[in-house]
């Protein structure tokens, strides 16, 4: 059994709430989150598949945890932009960790998901990370790109927040995966926020394994897929962002997919 636990500290790091269980654990705050305020999940074992929700407003995320203890910061400000306006707000908030059972790891899945991937090294995969992000704002980063939501009709504050290159050439995303995972599908959803936007006609993914592979785009609002012969990585790469000839200088990443198995 995996004793879970979860923390809600100040900015002191004092402990304002906290619960711990056997393999599952829930916790009801019932007060409005202050500045400063983070949620702490412990785990008495490394390395396994955790179930994890810092708001019932934001769901799920099925997480592979590397460390003993992950520590997620509350947005507050210009960084809760990027989020849906009732994540984190009121006084009745419900928190979750539950360890994943054996039929869930072994779905076939989009392995990039997970709605609370953050900034820094947190030990919680699947793991956004880019060289740039539009002038560092939430609205742009990394982490937007593997959030869940492809809505791409437009650009900013949610539901349209996405990966935002800051228009620089060699620009690239990379996604840890924290494990090695089986992939055979990858799907892109380019932002088409038209005539705002540009799109790219060209990508090229890199994977862990030292292959590469070159992915032609078109100008549209739908899904990009890219079949692969089935291949075992620990994390990819998307650069060499070639743009299409048009007077917009702004392409920018919805959503990235990646469907497979675990190994």
């Amino acid at each position: 059994m995996l004793e879970l636990g979860i923390k809600i500290l100040n900015a002191q790091g004092q402990v304002k709430a906290e619960q711990y269980g056997q393999d599952e654990v829930n916790l009801f705050y019932k007060e409005e989150y202050q500045e400063g305020d983070q949620i702490v999940f412990t785990t008495s074992k490394k390395d396994v598949y955790l179930n994890l929700q810092v708001d019932d407003a934001l769901g799920m995320a099925f997480t592979y945890v590397t460390n003993d203890e992950i520590i997620y910061q509350i947005p507050f400000g210009v960084k809760r932009l990027s989020y849906a306006p009732k994540v984190f707000t009121g006084n009745r908030h419900l928190l979750s960790a539950r360890t994943a059972m054996k039929e869930e790891i072994g779905n076939y899945r989009n392995l990039a998901l997970n709605v609370m991937d953050q900034h820094g090294d947190t030990g919680c995969y699947p793991h956004a990370t880019a060289n740039v992000e539009t002038r560092g704002e939430s609205v742009f980063a990394a982490r937007n790109a593997i959030d869940g939501i492809r809505e791409n009709h437009s650009h900013g504050e949610w539901p349209y927040q996405s990966w935002g290159i800051n228009r620089q050439e060699d620009a690239e995303i990379k996604l840890d995966f924290g494990r090695m995972i089986q992939a055979d599908k990858l799907v892109l959803y380019t932002r088409a926020d038209f005539p705002h936007d540009n799109w790219w006609v060209k990508v090229t993914v890199t994977f862990s394994d030292g292959t590469s592979e070159i992915w032609k785009l078109e100008k549209s609002d739908r899904a990009h897929v890219l079949l692969l012969e089935s291949k075992k990585i620990s994390w990819l790469m998307l650069g060499e962002l070639v743009k299409a000839d048009d007077p917009s200088p702004f392409p920018a990443l919805t959503q990235l997919e990646v469907y497979g198995r675990e190994v």
